[in-house]
């Protein structure tokens, strides 16, 4: 389902794990599995409330791991997209919990904060993370209610993002001092009771006639600039009588993101799928024409090209891996001048690279 479930790709172009770590892209494999010992609710007046909680997972920090832990933050970049970042956080029992605590403004994210990126909760905001069931029960104190009108729906999709990137959550149900939220304190979002994934991210219906009849497909595309360029998930609708989501997601990219997006991709217009997908056990092949390739006399393809169509098709569920032929030949190499001829599997975090 999402970029964290996800743990396997590519290619019959090998994009080795190192080339992938290398780029920045992604991080360290396995989703964390979280639990705080108890559930804190806040009164009206700020004080904090401590309930034992029952029926819940224990928390698992081996001894001798590394004192921090790679964890996703979704964070606003400049143009307002909802982006990971993959930032180093001391080790805790209550990862889902120090997760919350780092979106917050003017918190202890503030020093690790990539350029051109900012917290999305609200100064001072406390936060407290109650998990069963798969479940996360988020509350939060009086404060949450101060911010920004226009990044209300930026805020629900960052906490939502940023908890299921964890095991032990797969949905999100959000409270304010111990009262369940139906819709946003600012600006009026309904809210609903299980948030999930399934909810989209960074959404783009700017070319939807009629919502009812579409589905959703993320997709990623670069934000940053040539210098600096991380990857951006978008959610755009497709229409329900299309079948395949594989090759609406490859449509997508290939189309590439609105105009007045400020995001970029890699792949060239005239790019074509020759066979429609093979899916076999997790594995999907694709066969593209020569316009894929970034240099047609290295029959190179562009990392960034590779990077997006990876976490873009392992999005889709039942995906873990993904080969790529051109005109039939697996005979590819990357920017290194490296072959391509072995998969890999898919590390677990995104835009990993220092700023």
């Amino acid at each position: 389902m999402s970029i964290n479930k996800k743990t396997s790709i590519v290619s019959a172009v090998l994009v080795s794990s190192v080339l992938l770590s290398g780029c920045g892209l992604f991080g360290s494999q396995g989703k964390e599995k979280v639990d705080p010992p108890k559930a804190v609710s806040y009164t009206d007046e700020g004080e904090s409330v401590a309930e034992e909680t029952a029926g819940k997972e224990t928390a698992e920090n081996e001894e001798g791991v590394t004192a921090n832990l790679k964890t996703e933050l979704y964070l606003i970049d400049k143009n307002g997209y909802v982006v990971p970042q993959t930032i180093d956080l001391p080790k805790t029992n209550s990862v889902a919990t120090q997760a919350l605590e780092y979106l917050v403004e003017n918190g202890p994210v503030t020093e690790l904060l990539p350029n051109d990126f900012r917290a999305v909760l609200p100064a001072d905001t406390k936060v407290s993370v109650n998990i069963k069931d798969k479940v996360a029960t988020v509350d939060f104190s009086k404060e949450f209610k101060e911010y920004a009108k226009e990044d209300e729906k930026n805020i629900l999709q960052s906490i939502t993002w940023t908890l299921t990137q964890f095991d032990s959550i797969d949905k999100v149900k959000l409270t304010l001092n111990g009262h369940e939220l139906k819709e946003m304190p600012v600006n009026g979002t309904p809210v609903s009771s299980a948030l999930s994934r399934a909810n989209g991210i960074n959404m783009d219906t700017t070319e939807v006639v009629d919502i009812t009849n579409t589905k959703p497909i993320t997709v990623y595309y670069l934000g940053g600039d040539e210098e600096n360029y991380y990857y951006v998930p978008v959610t755009k609708r497709v229409s329900n009588d299309i079948d395949n989501k594989v090759e609406a997601v490859v449509s997508e990219l290939i189309k590439g993101p609105n105009y007045a997006s400020n995001l970029v991709t890699d792949f060239l217009p005239d790019v074509e799928l020759l066979d429609a997908p093979k899916v076999e056990e997790g594995k999907v092949t694709l066969n593209f024409n020569e316009n894929v390739f970034s240099s047609f006399e290295e029959k190179m393809i562009s990392k960034h090209l590779l990077n997006a169509l990876v976490l873009s098709l392992t999005e889709q569920k039942g995906i873990e891996s993904v080969a790529v032929t051109v005109d039939g030949k697996a005979e590819i190499v990357n920017e290194d001048g490296q072959k391509l001829s072995e998969p890999v599997t898919r590390p677990e975090n995104v835009n990993t690279g220092s700023f």
